[in-house]
């Protein structure tokens, strides 16, 4: 059984056929393959962000007299033989597809719903869209919303002023036995009725007939000398100074005895606090010899009875550990503070303030010191009962003690805390502002 001439195809043959000219179909054969190359290099040249597809250039011939009457099919190009000059043809091509795929385009292509690709002009696009109106509503006035702006950061500036919060700075330290966090309160206010007691006169040294408040000051320079030679805790400086006051306020002492009232002062307030305690003959080697043993143990009898051994007084040591909670300080603050009181401590002037108000005092003038200008937050004003303005006059006066304390007569506490173990602190420059807002208020 033959099968028709149309379905086999080694039979079919072309119509219309023009050997001469290579016309198939009414259209030449050669044009249309041109035609059909250049649409394709020109879609691959326009894709952006697509890897170029390589352009191998392949010379199809028209089928030539012979081939088309004897029916033989045109070999395909795709498994051309791989000759010399056709591998240097498909590399020279690829090259220029590379070069031509890394220019820069400004199409950008997107989809329709139909899944064609479309290709948009950006800068067109930008243009148009630049050109069209803004609506009415979404236009707002520049000066408007500085305006509000404005509005919005003072009042979140005045909120944050008058909603400061006053931390619990015993919060932490619940399960620490020491701290006592259940009776901490009722102490310090026990220390707050109890301070008055261990105050004296602010002029209890007119009554004193052989030393002045010069002599009071050069003891102190010196004990605080003696204080850091043996390395006693801070709380035996601060009694060995109250005793001192509190007994020359009630017992009229002669000029060479005077050392000696300090020596024994030391010598109590470390039977006090201490717990290995420097022995009498410490205290006179130290003194030069200038008293003996008996005299020594003379002067510790007549300054218990003369204070009627009333030793337990809150001194300016048990605040100045309560307001540096407070105030959350750190080392730096800490020694800083504990120098401008020890500076405090040789003055007589200093005299006339309480012990709670020369700590709360020295905290302030030490961060006023660090920071640069005034620092006193609502939780130091809580725990401290003092207010900024309550301790100008304190912090002034303390200013000025750090002012002269490298240049004075007595520069005992500034060489103490020019040391390495103090970290240098007396170096550190004074608050000179706050002198400044006196002269000029």
């Amino acid at each position: 059984m033959g099968l028709p001439d149309e379905n086999n195809a080694a039979l079919s043959k072309p119509t219309n056929l023009q050997v001469g000219g290579l016309e198939i179909g009414g259209r030449k054969f050669g044009q249309e393959i041109r035609q059909t190359r250049r649409a394709l290099s020109v879609i691959n040249q326009n894709l952006v962000g697509d890897r170029a597809y390589p352009c191998h250039v392949v010379n199809k011939r028209g089928h030539s007299k012979r081939d088309a009457l004897c029916g033989k099919d045109q070999v395909d190009p795709v498994h051309r033989p791989l000759t010399r000059k056709f591998a240097a043809q498909t590399a020279s091509t690829q090259q220029h597809c590379i070069e031509e795929a890394k220019k820069p385009r400004t199409a950008v292509q997107e989809r329709n719903e139909f899944g064609d690709c479309i290709f948009v002009d950006v800068e067109d696009c930008q243009a148009s869209s630049e050109n069209q109106p803004v609506p009415m509503f979404l236009e707002i006035p520049e000066s408007r919303l500085d305006d509000d702006m404005e509005e919005v950061e003072m009042e979140d500036i005045v909120e944050e002023e008058e909603e400061e919060p006053i931390m619990d700075i015993d919060g932490r330290d619940k399960k620490n036995p020491l701290a006592v966090v259940d009776y901490i309160e009722d102490i310090y206010a026990n220390y707050r009725r109890t301070e008055n007691c261990s105050c004296v006169s602010a002029n209890y040294m007119a009554q004193q007939a052989d030393i002045n408040e010069k002599m009071r000051s050069i003891l102190i320079d010196w004990l605080i000398e003696v204080h850091d030679k043996f390395d006693l805790m801070h709380e035996t400086l601060f009694l060995t100074v109250n005793l001192i006051d509190r007994f020359l306020a009630r017992q009229s002492v002669v000029r060479k005895k005077l050392q000696l009232v300090g020596l024994v002062a030391m010598l109590l307030a470390c039977k006090y606090e201490e717990v290995s305690v420097p022995v009498v003959g410490d205290l006179i080697l130290i003194s030069d010899k200038a008293y003996t043993r008996k005299e020594v143990l003379e002067m510790e009898s007549l300054m218990l009875n003369s204070l009627q051994f009333n030793m337990s007084v809150p001194t300016p040591y048990v605040f100045m550990r309560r307001f540096l909670k407070a105030a959350e300080s750190d080392k730096k603050l800490e020694v800083l503070s504990f120098f401008l009181i020890e500076l405090s401590l040789v003055e007589y002037e200093m005299v006339k303030f309480p012990p709670s108000l020369l700590a709360a005092a020295a905290i302030f003038t030490a961060q006023c010191t660090l920071y640069g200008f005034k620092q006193w937050t609502k939780t130091c004003e809580w725990h401290s009962n003092y207010t900024e303005d309550q301790l100008l006059e304190c912090a002034r006066m303390m200013v000025g003690c750090h002012q002269k304390a490298a240049t004075g007569k007595l520069t005992g506490v500034h060489r103490k805390y020019g040391t390495s173990k103090f970290g240098y602190t007396s170096k550190c420059e004074p608050a000179n502002f706050l002198l400044g807002e006196m002269k000029n208020p």
